[in-house]
């Protein structure tokens, strides 16, 4: 259990520093700072701490799905596609300014996350819990890329 967390720790934290990659040189850009952002939309710094506690917490889970779930090719799979869709949307939001593909992209991580947590529920029972902080983020995320397409 312990050596699976730490992999998918690593998995999980290498996504994040590839998207960082992205995201530090959009955030701060002109384009970026022109935005007509949401007013839910929180401090910088929170999205650091979000996703770090997330992706912990991810890590965890994975570890615990991994020794309960029946069919781990799915499990695996799911999770590759949710690793590439979360690196996938900070190049394209932020470096190539798709806000439409940008949405469409976290939309489908979203709808992906909420696979896991009702596909495993029964399964991981309480543990599912781990994952429900990943969900409302996306929720949070996916409402402040709408706001940028609809008032951009």
């Amino acid at each position: 259990m312990f050596l699976k967390t730490i992999l998918f720790l690593v998995v999980n934290f290498t996504a994040l520093l590839i998207g960082g990659i992205f995201t530090g040189k959009g955030v701060p850009s002109e384009w970026y700072l022109s935005l007509d952002k949401a007013p839910w939309t929180p401090p910088g710094w929170v999205f650091g701490a979000a996703w770090a506690t997330i992706m912990i917490c991810f890590a965890i889970y994975m570890a615990f799905a991994l020794e309960k779930v029946k069919n781990v090719k799915t499990l695996l799979v799911l999770f590759l596609i949710q690793w590439v869709l979360n690196v996938l949307w900070n190049p394209v939001f932020f470096y190539f300014h798709h806000v439409m593909l940008g949405l469409i992209i976290i939309s489908a991580l979203t709808i992906l996350i909420a696979v896991f947590l009702f596909r495993y529920g029964a399964v991981l029972k309480l543990k599912s819990l781990l994952i429900v902080p990943y969900f409302i983020w996306l929720l949070i995320a996916t409402s402040l890329n709408a706001y940028i397409l609809l008032n951009n």
